[in-house]
């Protein structure tokens, strides 16, 4: 079964919605930032990116949920920079260091070129765009230069959920496998440990949208994704994620069929060590209290 965003091209919809995407860089409101630079003239705000977009690694990633990485991997594209500034982030070094991705800058034709590496060449069963809630212009520029090419298979949107709703919209029809997190319940501590101040309101918006887009997770016979919804939660010590009270909204408000991906692997990087509540991994209790909530 084809993707859907094939037939969007084929109507002239995808070539539409690229347009309007990047037209929305000249006045930056891509993201919730609402930072209103001029992307397109290269201006910079949170996320420190221009035109371009931030292109940190390409591969045949294998350490994703087992629907997205199958046997070949998901096509994994990094992007770099952030729209968020998580205190514990494990990849920091690309999310937070803009000195670090000077010259990483890809144009639209060498993304779609890779792209169409990671299809043919490598097999991977997807195309994942990993932090990609400030380049969506360029994604949705580079799909619609890559399906003449003969591109094909499921694209995943894996996100952190600071989306904007207004974008998210424009992605109907174009994202076949959306892979959010929900970080917080607790907008104080969202804004302290990663200086997003109205996370909690914003990411149960855009999960509701992508819920309302692709449904429940759908998979092959193979077990590989062909579309759906897997919303991760990162267990973080001391509670600091409010498992309670996010699994409980997702079961409400989502679906209690949502596939949900609990991740225990939090380790103290980054600026974590100095900071109290995060200095230390979550220990095994913490652990077995997030699953009886899933169970819950």
């Amino acid at each position: 079964m084809k993707p859907n965003y094939i037939s969007l091209y084929h109507t002239g919809e995808l070539q539409r919605r690229a347009q309007e995407l990047e037209a929305r860089l000249a006045s930056c409101d891509v993201c919730p930032r609402l930072c209103r630079v001029n992307r397109l003239k290269n201006e910079w705000g949170f996320c420190a990116s221009g035109y371009l977009p931030v292109v940190s690694n390409v591969c045949d990633h294998h350490g994703e949920e087992p629907a997205i990485s199958g046997t070949r991997g998901t096509g994994a594209i990094f992007f770099g920079n952030c729209n968020m500034k998580c205190l514990y982030c494990q990849n920091y070094q690309i999310s937070q260091d803009p000195e670090r991705q000077k010259g990483k800058e890809m144009s639209i034709q060498a993304m779609v070129e890779r792209m169409i590496y990671l299809q043919e060449v490598l097999g991977c069963h997807n195309i994942s765009f990993i932090s990609p809630s400030h380049f969506v212009p360029q994604i949705v520029m580079a799909v619609v230069e890559a399906v003449p090419l003969g591109l094909k298979v499921p694209l995943v949107f894996n996100t952190n959920a600071y989306d904007s709703l207004d974008v998210l919209k424009t992605l109907d029809g174009i994202i076949d496998i959306y892979l959010p997190d929900i970080k917080y319940s607790d907008d104080t501590l969202a804004m302290k440990y990663s200086q997003a101040r109205d996370y909690v309101a914003t990411a149960r918006v855009a999960i509701e949208e992508m819920h309302r887009q692709v449904g429940n997770l759908v998979v092959s016979d193979d077990g590989l994704a062909r579309n759906g919804l897997i919303v991760r939660h990162l267990i973080l010590p001391n509670d600091i994620a409010g498992s309670r009270d996010s699994l409980t909204w997702l079961a409400q408000e989502i679906s209690p069929d949502v596939t949900v991906s609990i991740m225990s692997q939090y380790y103290p990087v980054h600026r974590a060590p100095r900071v109290p509540l995060l200095s230390r991994k979550i220990s095994a209790s913490e652990y077995a209290t997030v699953l009886e909530l899933l169970e819950e």
